[in-house]
């Protein structure tokens, strides 16, 4: 029998979306195969502590990954690939070498290029985006940036810092009304699950969306809103010849398509395939391609659109570089309509992900 896999998963971590990140890892620990890959559970606690769980299921079931029952450990970046128990705490359990991480972490320190710059340290292979592609995914600014370059279609927007906010609150609020008609979207730079994000529909609501947003980060985005739209996604897998998957499309239970209408009030619809044209479908997917490449992605990813409900318009919202991955989530779904099952999913991530550690060992790093 070949030796299997050590694969690591790492979830949890201290971004608002802690929560969302446990039930991505939940379902992953179920579907991965257990025949090909001997898995070692991570949570990552709120205040940042890595731990490893002596009972996974328990500790995922739990919503949270808490100091209770877990043994403190480290990743080790030197040249031994595994973990380092951080107290006198019996080594029982403990994976020792470790051949590829699988970040299931959502938003700040876990999605934006921080962990991926410590995975690059301790030389390991892992799923997903690297250092820059994961930062430039997270930030909306730099990732509208990105997009403009290109040329790609986006609604009109404005980054603004906290601070001025919170200097000239008066001042920004007559720009912004100057420039965008409500109803106007804000948003908080670095999140995503649509924490902190508003619909505004008039200056008081602009006040109170603004001070939410400031809340959790010193960036916030104003956003022109897609009238007439749907809400479309494409899900991308690959390195540098990277595939879409056939589109989704989102119907919101609430007026947009919030923290609560995706996960806890089960309301909103999603339609596979999307109800738009053959053509529209054929410029989405390469423009998810497109997307994919341009802020220097690898292995999965997310782009959500807006499409005209006269099939004639397309704006590129964001790409989301570590999407929700539940079985319920846009991102496997949309896979596994276009004949990718979610487990042999993950393995392809694995995969994928190990390819290109493989290559990147092939780089000279002196003269």
């Amino acid at each position: 029998m070949a030796q299997k896999i050590r694969l690591g998963i790492l979830f949890g971590g201290r971004s608002c979306e802690h929560e969302v990140s446990v039930m991505s890892a939940r379902s992953v620990l179920q579907a991965v195969d257990k025949e090909r890959y001997e898995v070692t559970m991570i949570g990552i606690s709120k205040e940042g502590r890595w731990l490893l769980a002596k009972d996974a299921l328990r500790a995922l079931q739990a919503n949270e990954v808490s100091d209770t029952g877990a043994s403190p450990v480290m990743l080790n970046y030197t040249a031994d690939r595994g973990l380092i128990a951080l107290d006198s705490i019996s080594m029982e359990g403990l994976a020792g070498d470790i051949d590829v991480l699988f970040p299931i972490l959502h938003g700040p320190y876990g999605e934006d290029g921080t962990i991926q710059g410590l995975f690059e340290l301790a030389g390991i292979a892992y799923v997903g985006s690297g250092v820059v592609g994961s930062a430039v995914g997270m930030d909306k600014e730099m990732m509208k940036r990105a997009f403009r370059g290109e040329g790609f279609p986006q609604l009109d927007y404005l980054a603004l810092t906290r601070k001025r906010w919170r200097d000239d609150p008066e001042g920004l609020r007559r720009e912004i009304e100057s420039r965008f008609a409500y109803p106007i979207f804000v948003k908080p730079r670095n999140l995503g699950s649509s924490v902190g994000v508003s619909k505004i529909h008039s200056t008081d609501e602009l006040t109170e969306g603004m001070d939410q947003a400031a809340s959790f980060d010193i960036k916030i985005i104003v956003e022109a809103a897609a009238v007439d739209c749907r809400e479309v996604e494409c899900s991308v897998l690959g390195n540098d010849e990277p595939r879409a998957s056939i589109l989704g499309e989102i119907v919101p239970g609430n007026e947009f398509y919030d923290y609560n209408g995706k996960y806890i009030d089960d309301n909103s619809e999603l339609i596979i395939p999307a109800r738009v044209s053959a053509e529209i479908s054929d410029k989405v997917r390469q423009l998810a391609i497109d997307a994919f490449m341009a802020v220097g992605a690898a292995g999965m990813a997310r782009v959500d659109f807006f499409v005209g409900t006269d099939n004639k318009r397309i704006y590129i919202n964001e790409i989301n570089t570590i999407p929700g991955f539940t079985p319920i989530s846009m991102y496997p779904k949309l896979w596994d309509a276009t004949g990718i099952g979610y487990s042999e999913l993950i393995d392809q991530l694995i995969q994928l992900a190990l390819e290109r550690h493989q290559d990147r060992q092939n780089t000279r790093t002196a003269l």
